[in-house]
């Protein structure tokens, strides 16, 4: 598919104000066209889009990219979020073999150049995955940082790969409703000051009072990691606040 900026502003002015459920069911339905997939980090609120959608369609493939650095509670996490929700399709996506050896042999990239051990471990294996795909679905939120406050529901890449953030507009209140609603298993590090959670040796706990995601990257100029969309465009690696 060619980029279509014109489909996507309009796809973003129909579905702002519609719920969650409605986007999922239109999505995994095949309105949008193409094969779907999810992408989660089974973190702190991964586990509410996820039961969404398993909901929707269960058989949806997940793409978890797990960078060998995650928590152990992280992992051990996700199988029992996949067991909970009746998840069909978890698809673990790991790092290159042969790029670890010639780029972080010692597995110190993180500490020397961790915007290089982020497109290491999380970037490129997440863009091998993703091209078998043409629509992606997301969990990010607009309250959850600074880069994300003006995040979209639908964004197209160059290729024309349409990635949905069906929970963009949904704010803190409304995820722990969520969670209380339907006894959703919370991730064992949010109980222990961890409000938003990535590889272990680059996240901390967060003291009260301090942004969820003031403990990710702590002392770097850096807020996220991964593919974003700039003005329709992908842009690997990651972004800084404006």
């Amino acid at each position: 598919m060619r980029p279509d900026p014109k489909r996507i502003a309009a796809l973003n002015a129909f579905y702002e104000g519609q719920g969650a459920e409605v986007i999922l069911a239109h999505a995994v339905g095949g309105l949008f066209g193409g094969r779907v997939a999810m992408v989660s980090s089974f973190g702190a609120e991964s586990v509410v889009l996820l039961h969404l959608m398993a909901e929707a369609e269960p058989h949806t493939p997940v793409l978890f990219a797990d960078t060998q650095m995650l928590f152990a509670e992280t992992l051990k996490y996700q199988q029992e979020v996949a067991e909970t929700l009746g998840l069909i399709d978890i698809r673990r996506i790991a790092p290159d073999p042969a790029e670890l050896l010639a780029e972080d042999r010692a597995r110190d990239l993180h500490i020397r150049d961790s915007d290089a051990c982020c497109d290491l471990r999380k970037v490129r294996p997440l863009e091998r995955a993703l091209r078998e795909f043409d629509v992606i679905l997301s969990g990010r939120k607009r309250h959850q940082a600074s880069t994300r406050a003006a995040l979209p529901l639908f964004e197209q890449d160059a290729d024309g790969r349409i990635k949905i953030n069906p929970l963009a507009n949904w704010g803190r209140e409304e995820i722990a409703a969520y969670f209380d609603q339907h006894a959703l298993p919370r991730h064992p590090l949010v109980a222990q000051g961890y409000p938003s959670i990535g590889c272990a040796p680059c996240t901390t706990p967060v003291a009260a009072g301090e942004d969820p995601r003031a403990g990710r990257w702590r002392g770097q100029d850096k807020e996220e990691c991964g593919i974003h969309f700039i003005d329709g465009r992908a842009v690997r690696g990651p972004l800084t606040a404006a």
